[in-house]
C-alpha cells in the first residue's frame, strides 16, 4: 500500500496553520506544517519509484517510514485539537485561545 491515509485535508491543515499564526498558538500549526511536509516527502518518493531509474528499495523504505510518521503526526494533531477544544467539524480555534492571545497582547 503506497497511499497516505489522510485524516485532514490540505485545506484543513492550511486553516489550522493560518489560525495558529493569527492567534499566536503555534503548536497545532507546527504539527500541521510537519504533516504537510511529510506529504511532500511521500509524493517525492512516489515520483522516484515511478521513474524506475532509482534504487527501488531505498525509496520504498523512505515511503514506508513517511507513511508511519504521517499517521503518528495526524493522530497527534487530532489529539492536540481535541485537548485544546477546537471544533471538530469546522476546525475553528476555540474562543478561549483567542482571548488568551488578546490578554497577552494587552500586557505587552
Amino acid at each position: 500500500m503506497n497511499e497516505l491515509k489522510l485524516h485532514f485535508s490540505a485545506e484543513q491543515l492550511h486553516s489550522i496553520k493560518t489560525q495558529g499564526m493569527i492567534y499566536v498558538c503555534a503548536c497545532p500549526a507546527q504539527v500541521a506544517d510537519q504533516i504537510s511536509k511529510l506529504r511532500g516527502l511521500h509524493a517525492y518518493q512516489q515520483q522516484c519509484l515511478q521513474s524506475g531509474t532509482n534504487e527501488r528499495t531505498v525509496h520504498e523504505r523512505i515511503a514506508a517510514a513517511t507513511r508511519e510518521a504521517h499517521a503518528v503526526m495526524e493522530q497527534c494533531l487530532a489529539d492536540v485539537l481535541a485537548l485544546e477544544g477546537w471544533d471538530p467539524e469546522t476546525l475553528e480555534m476555540p474562543a478561549g485561545l483567542r482571548q488568551r492571545r488578546d490578554r497577552q497582547l494587552d500586557q505587552e
